[in-house]
């Protein structure tokens, strides 16, 4: 070859065999390619050179420097062992276990039993060999490892954070479960109740049956809301990435809505203020209207049915408009003000249930808030009562024409 290396056809068949192999298990391709990049680099300085060019210079080095500068701007985190000492780690391999892992022998930086049964799988065992570590970097985190072969005495582990997926699944399962129990509750009053009435109904005064039916038509009533709710609650998070492009004129709107929840609570229980000109949002109708009445509900709900709930809007000055809902009822433990936006998450269930709530209404005003780009505050003392405070961002300038 007059002074060139070559690199063999079966070594480069078999680098694109692995990288075709990573996309398919569902690496990322930037991934696949730098792993054949590397291999074939690691093969391409492993084959003998000609005489005319002399011994070869820092070889290993140079590879060395050539995979760093390779992997080093990979989001995904990855470290290079020879051997079983880590020679090598990408800036999110070092941001996921700290600088000091370099140099270290990798059975004592990842400190983990799953983690050593993957250094310790024989060199034959497999060029994906992968094992999945609850807890690896504290708390609940969970994470895959995967091991490659470079060469004969280098290794590739690839570091995927798969925490987020599991709170996803987690968060899932435990809202089915929650939805069936909610579900489960009412029905089984109503079968029961309509059993009674079917078997004996006969036998039973006409203030029992009364009494029994009275309670299968308030259950009814509470599965019917539930389900409401969840379909609420599903139709705002399909929709949570697209932002609304209406102007609407949040004062005019909660006027209605607080004029329509007066006429049946009455109008002392509501107090209202409102600024002098327009408090333009981007928004949609029927989203903050929803949102209204169920901060509004919710005040009234478990706030003193003596003291009136303040509703106001008003601008800030940054120019962003602020809606909000105070009662004055016996507030919220600190403990508990972190969880309220949950899925079915109540301070007090028998209450929550007595009042008529499902136990989503918080939950759809988060996502609500969050579609409109907008900051939910829940401020409470106990004894005093609770706030909670909206605040949209400010509108870009639009002709009035266009203000609902």
């Amino acid at each position: 070859m007059s002074g060139k290396r070559a690199l063999p056809l079966a070594g480069i068949a078999l680098a694109a065999a692995t990288c075709l192999g990573m996309v398919i298990a569902g690496a990322d391709l930037s991934l696949a390619l730098g792993v054949a990049v590397i291999w074939l680099g690691s093969l391409w300085l492993t084959l003998p050179a000609p005489e005319a060019e002399g011994p070869r210079i820092n070889a290993e080095q140079a590879s060395r420097d050539a995979t760093r500068e390779m992997i080093e701007s990979l989001s995904q985190p990855l470290l290079v062992l020879e051997d079983t000492r880590i020679t090598l780690a990408n800036a999110a391999a070092r941001e996921a276990l700290g600088a000091h892992i370099l140099g270290q022998d990798a059975r004592i930086a990842l400190r983990h039993p799953d983690a050593m049964r993957l250094l310790e799988m024989g060199a034959d065992e497999g060029w994906g060999d992968s094992v999945t570590i609850t807890g690896f970097t504290g708390g609940r985190s969970l994470w895959q490892l995967t091991r490659r072969r470079i060469d004969k005495k280098r290794w590739l582990i690839e570091l995927s954070d798969r925490t987020a997926e599991a709170d996803i699944s987690r968060a899932h399962t435990d809202f089915v479960a929650n939805a069936s129990h909610e579900l489960r509750t009412p029905l089984a009053a109503i079968i029961g109740y309509v059993e009674t009435l079917a078997e004996g109904g006969a036998a039973l005064d006409e203030a029992t049956r009364t009494r029994f039916h009275e309670v299968v038509l308030r259950e009814a009533r509470r599965m019917q809301s539930l389900v409401e709710d969840l379909m609420s609650l599903s139709h705002v998070e399909a929709e949570k990435h697209d932002r609304p492009t209406e102007p609407i004129d949040l004062t005019k709107l909660t006027a209605r809505v607080v004029g329509e929840v007066a006429s049946i609570h009455g109008r002392d229980r509501l107090v209202t203020i409102f600024p002098d000109d327009d408090a333009n949002v981007l928004g949609e109708v029927s989203q903050l209207e929803q949102l209204l009445r169920n901060l509004i509900d919710n005040a009234l709900k478990y706030g003193d049915p003596a003291k009136p709930v303040a509703i106001r809007v008003s601008h800030a000055l940054s120019g962003a408009t602020t809606l909000t809902i105070a009662d004055r009822g016996p507030g919220i433990a600190p403990e508990h003000l972190p969880h309220l936006t949950r899925r079915f998450y109540r301070t007090d269930p028998g209450r929550s249930r007595a009042a008529g709530g499902t136990g989503l209404g918080l939950a759809i005003v988060k996502h609500i808030v969050e579609r409109h780009r907008a900051t939910l505050d829940i401020a409470s003392t106990v004894g005093e009562g609770t706030t909670f405070t909206v605040c949209f961002p400010p509108m870009p300038a639009a002709p009035a024409s266009q203000l609902s």
